[in-house]
């Protein structure tokens, strides 16, 4: 993130090694406080995916996922 900022990224929720979405974006968003996020997960919404959205996340998709589900996700978080 440091070297190579981007628009936008996609966090999946459940990640290994004890770290998931809002601890990851807690961190990125340490180094870049306004970046776009979406949040992905095949689990229900939880607690941690409200948090990382009052962080700035954007959109919560539900996998599985259509290519146009996440497709207007992504549009939207670029427009804002």
């Amino acid at each position: 993130m440091k070297e190579h900022p981007v628009e936008l990224i996609v966090l999946d929720m459940v990640m290994p090694k004890g770290i998931n979405s809002r601890k990851t974006y807690e961190e990125i968003i340490k180094i870049r406080p306004k970046q776009k996020a979406i949040i992905a997960s095949g689990y229900a919404k939880t607690k941690e995916v409200d948090f990382a959205q009052e962080l700035g996340a954007g959109k919560y998709i539900k996998k599985p996922y259509t290519l146009e589900k996440i497709g207007l996700a992504v549009k939207e978080e670029l427009e804002k």
